[in-house]
């Protein structure tokens, strides 16, 4: 059972490595909300397509938590995507790379704080490893760059972007006893409605990027890969072994991402990446042998 959770965490964070490099490659192609917009709309659809048998027979328990779903759309799909997407215009992808392998140690955070949950020295320990992967990675092999780095703010909105996925993570602990499918159609559907008062300030500001081909591609990419098969895949994994052991895998993100752009973008694949990735592998290995008992 938890090695069925591990494949599946591990595909999850693939698919949003890619989404890291979708959103390198839309830049000038979709604008950040035009992008949330037509991911949320799409994926929704998709899903809908194939959940309303099961969301009619999963209502009558599914409406007693609407509240509860619309806040997973909301939290864990458009806020945390949107102001992604919204970062990338003002800060580099380094910045954002290491910014985002904070959020297991926010999802550790949240769950000491507020419900007490126990932390092994090793699951720590594995935190730092994988972190010195993901650390790594995004130097390009020299550590010593990362004392150059500056907040501007666009890290400042990366900021907001890990503290929204952190606390849809840990609140899945109180999803509804629903279907799957219900539990992914809800959630999208009020994604989808919360990014038309987004994209209606993006139009008005002016700065609406309408897609173009690369951009439509882009586009269904987020909304297949990374809206539907990612986060079926992550739902599963926090419902088999918890937030805090599925959330470390989370540092796979930007390692996935650094590989992927070596084989989409054609960057230069070097010592430095196999390192990492051995890095980042190590950790959830170390943190996983190294569980507390009560896990």
């Amino acid at each position: 059972m938890q090695k069925t959770a591990y494949i599946c965490l591990i595909i999850a964070t693939l698919c949003w490595g890619g989404n890291a490099v979708a959103g390198k490659m839309a830049v000038g192609h979709i604008s950040p909300m035009m992008l949330t917009f037509w991911r949320w709309f799409l994926a929704s659809g998709l899903i809908f397509a194939i959940s309303v048998p099961q969301l009619i027979r999963d209502w009558h328990v599914a409406r007693r938590h609407l509240p509860l779903l619309c806040f997973y759309g909301i939290v864990g799909y458009t806020t945390f995507n949107a102001v992604l997407y919204s970062a990338l215009k003002y800060t580099t992808a380094i910045n954002v790379t290491i910014e985002q392998a904070a959020i297991p140690m926010t999802i550790f955070f949240i769950n000491f704080v507020f419900f007490r949950m126990k932390v092994s020295l090793a699951q720590i320990m594995g935190f730092a490893l994988t972190l010195t992967g993901v650390a790594l990675t995004a130097a390009h092999g020299d550590l010593a760059s990362l004392l150059q780095l500056t907040l501007n703010f666009g890290d400042a909105l990366m900021i907001i972007a890990i503290v929204a996925y952190a606390v849809y993570t840990v609140s899945l602990r109180w999803k509804p006893p629903i279907h799957w499918r219900s539990l992914m159609a809800l959630p999208a559907f009020f994604a989808f409605l919360t990014t038309i008062p987004l994209l209606a300030w993006e139009w008005s500001a002016g700065n609406v990027l309408w897609p173009d081909t690369k951009g439509w591609m882009i586009a269904i990419y987020t909304a297949v890969f990374a809206s539907l098969i990612a986060q079926i895949l992550y739902i599963f994994g926090v419902e088999r072994i918890g937030g805090n052991r599925a959330g470390l895998f989370i540092n796979l993100v930007p390692v996935f991402g650094m590989l992927l752009s070596v084989a989409i973008l054609g960057e230069d694949l070097q010592t430095f990446h196999v390192v990492a990735l051995v890095l980042a592998l190590s950790g959830i290995t170390i943190a996983e042998w190294g569980k507390p008992a009560a896990a």
